[in-house]
């Protein structure tokens, strides 16, 4: 083990410590309300902590509070998440500005500066014209974001994402595309496929 990871090891030790009255207020609190609206509070005010120490202890209190996330894992500054119900797998890279809903992300997916994942594209409804959007209700759906992908600033996710799959800055995705499919556009459409050129790896990469 090299002094490095030992370091970082000691670090995460250090930081889960510091979260973990942080997150038993919440358990606490969730209590009295509604319980991802208490989440979504306690996420605002750890959007606020900066540099290293705000990154390690966003990884500590999401790792606590969400369902199969990991600790090793990296949410930038002023980050949200919406939802208590969102799990984060290794690797994880979200950077500053997002706003995430209920959502599975995969494996060692990069999220770019600004990013929204919505909870699907069902929230509101609209048919009723007499009632107010606001008051008719909606669905929320879990969107699940492949393992190894990479998506771009600014772009708005609303429908899964397979494995791989790379999406454009600014691009908006309404519907699935396929594994390893690069998109771009609003509404975004496909530009080619990362196994173009190695048609026979596209099956393993699904997996």
């Amino acid at each position: 083990m090299t002094a490095r990871t030992l370091a970082k090891r000691v670090a995460k030790a250090g930081f889960l410590l510091l979260a973990l009255p942080l997150y038993l207020l919440f358990r606490l609190v969730s209590m009295l309300g509604k319980s991802d609206s208490c989440f979504a509070s306690f996420s605002q005010g750890l959007s606020l902590v900066p540099g290293k120490a705000g990154v390690y202890l966003r990884a500590s209190f999401y790792h606590l509070s969400c369902p199969d996330t990991s600790d090793d894992i990296s949410i930038g500054f002023l980050t949200i998440l919406s939802h208590r119900n969102t799990s984060i797998a290794q690797g994880v890279y979200i950077g500053p500005q997002c706003n995430i809903g209920m959502c599975a992300i995969g494996k060692n997916t990069l999220i770019g500066s600004g990013v929204h994942i919505l909870s699907g594209s069902r929230q509101h409804q609209f048919n009723d014209l007499d009632v107010p959007i606001q008051e008719q209700g909606g669905t929320f759906e879990k969107i699940e974001i492949g393992a190894d992908s990479w998506i771009g600033n600014q772009a708005v996710i609303m429908a899964p994402t397979p494995a791989k799959t790379i999406i454009a800055s600014g691009s908006v995705v309404t519907r699935i595309y396929g594994v390893g499919d690069i998109v771009a556009g609003n509404p975004a459409r496909v530009i080619r496929n990362r196994y173009d050129a190695h048609p026979a790896d596209k099956a393993a990469g699904a997996n």
